[in-house]
């Protein structure tokens, strides 16, 4: 998902009751009815997002309120129980790490683009030759490294988009497919880094090895990798860019700022701290360091640009405070307030947590009230009956639950006990079965619209109009538009549904057995 090992379960704390005490809210119309707000969630997101056009996290966050509201009137009894689930559910760890996740790329990224990292990228790319014909697939593969190398695919996403999205649309690349290459990028990095909570939570939810699952994975994640790399260049060859105003390439030159590659360093600093198995919160926070640094001592930007205070001049202490770099004192009441990449790149989050805050909150409802148990009870009971046709409903149930729980490892963490319980009932190896469960789960959390990658990518792209002035609206890409595009995301799940039907990498129990248990 969004973050590297800690040292507590990722999954503690997510889910329900025993299932084998029945569920714990009872609802009009039966169990499936606890399905009902997160039912109308994505009714609501497709509507707005897709039919009606409008990319706007605050009201998707109005759609599930008014989905938790509803259900309420479905519940029997006393509506305390509904309510302290709601609670519950946004207490849990697995979306607090999602959040803390945004909110630190946010201000590292935002800290880069003060210093004119994207100029650099411009440059760099310009002097290399890559026009935009190839950029979508060199944006995957440098997206990919990252992501593999941080653990965090929510974090590449919203970095990537500050940085490199910019960077394509002044290229001539297509937005569309520059933002489904990132996103293809953090699909494979999720899915492949040791450090990432999908990769953990598949590998102790299936009592195997992370060191034997990520090994066991690496044939999927390159044959789909090597698809949808080049699929890029043929579509990139197809859909051209975007028009920017003025001419583009007066822009890319007054743009450019070859100094500003110095925070390549920057990048190397988070990669470099996060491999060496530093908490993911600590290594952001060393780019953050080392990216304010190389501003200020180079000149790339102000104190002001990183931080700044903006003072009404009757405020105690404005006379004292006011000469300082990162405090101005204004005569506008309207212009009160905090300003700059640190600030910025957290709030720029804000909609985005309380939304998926409240999405965990549907989703234990879901849990508590028994849907959830009798949908993957019934798939257990009628389509897995062989070999083949169990690891096809592995694959299906995990999309389908994706398409409900929108933040992957709550979505991995809800449905684990239930891949392992297929699997066992036919002797498939623990390996096998982590790498069904993460593969969808790391690729479908980045592909439906109203998926936690995307949003967050997508509230990242909000942004950019504030910070480059060639960008405007009409440039951004609605989550509704990109789904197509994440090529490797598609490619990845296509490959388990081949290689259910064929057999590729099949292994029973004895084939392999786990040396270690995987512990958070």
């Amino acid at each position: 998902m969004a973050d590297s090992a800690t040292d507590e379960d990722p999954a503690a704390g997510f889910g329900g009751s025993d299932a084998d005490d029945g569920p714990a809210m009872e609802f009009y119309g039966g169990r499936g009815a606890s399905a009902f707000p997160i039912a109308f969630f994505i009714v609501w997101a497709v509507v707005q997002t897709a039919l009606l056009r409008v990319s706007d996290t605050t009201g998707l966050v109005a759609g599930m309120l008014l989905g938790l509201i509803a259900g309420m009137f479905l519940v029997k009894g006393s509506w305390t129980g509904y309510a302290n689930t709601i609670f519950d559910g946004m207490t849990q760890r697995v979306a607090a790490t999602a959040i803390v996740a945004w909110m630190w790329a946010g201000m590292f990224t935002e800290t880069l683009q003060a210093g004119g990292f994207v100029g650099g990228l411009v440059w760099i790319a310009d002097l290399l030759g890559v026009g935009p014909t190839v950029f979508p697939a060199v944006t995957f593969v440098l997206a990919a490294v990252l992501a593999t190398g941080i653990g965090t695919g929510y974090g590449t996403a919203v970095a990537f988009v500050g940085l490199f999205f910019p960077a394509g649309v002044l290229l001539g690349a297509s937005p569309v497919l520059t933002f489904g290459a990132i996103l293809s990028g953090a699909i494979f990095g999720d899915n492949l880094a040791p450090v990432s909570d999908t990769t953990i939570v598949s590998a102790v939810t299936q009592d195997a090895d992370i060191g034997g699952v990520v090994a066991s994975r690496f044939k999927y994640a390159i044959v789909a990798a090597g698809i949808a790399l080049p699929a890029y260049v043929v579509a990139s060859s197809l859909m051209p860019g975007i028009e920017v105003a003025g001419d583009p390439r007066q822009v890319l030159l007054e743009g450019a700022r070859p100094l500003a590659l110095v925070h390549l360093l920057s990048v190397g600093v988070v990669i470099a701290t996060a491999v060496a198995g530093r908490h993911i919160i600590e290594a952001i926070s060393w780019g953050i360091i080392v990216a304010a640094a190389l501003n200020l001592l180079l000149g790339l930007s102000s104190a002001a640009d990183i931080l700044l205070f903006r003072a009404p001049a009757d405020a105690p202490a404005a006379d004292l405070l006011g000469g300082l770099p990162i405090v101005e004192v204004v005569s506008d009441p309207s212009n009160v307030g905090v300003g700059g990449s640190i600030y910025a790149g957290a709030a720029g989050f804000f909609a985005l947590s309380i939304l998926v805050l409240l999405i965990i909150a549907a989703a234990q409802i879901m849990i508590e009230g028994g849907a959830f148990e009798a949908m993957l009870d019934w798939s257990i009971e009628h389509l897995a009956t062989s070999v083949r046709r169990a690891e096809l409903t592995m694959v299906g149930v995990a999309a389908l639950v994706n398409a409900a729980i929108t933040i992957n490892t709550a979505a991995e963490i809800a449905i684990g006990p239930y891949i392992a319980k297929i699997g066992e009932r036919f002797n498939i190896n623990g390996y096998r079965r982590a790498n069904i469960l993460d593969a969808q789960t790391a690729a479908l959390g980045y592909i439906f619209p109203w998926s936690g990658g995307v949003l967050a990518g997508y509230t990242a792209m909000t942004g950019l109009p504030d910070t480059f002035d060639w960008i405007d609206q009409g440039m951004l890409v609605n989550p509704a538009e990109v789904w197509p595009f994440v090529f490797h995301g598609w490619v990845l799940v296509a490959v388990f549904v081949v290689a259910a039907l064929t057999g590729f990498g099949l292994e029973y129990v004895p084939d392999r057995e786990s040396e270690e248990v995987a512990r958070a």
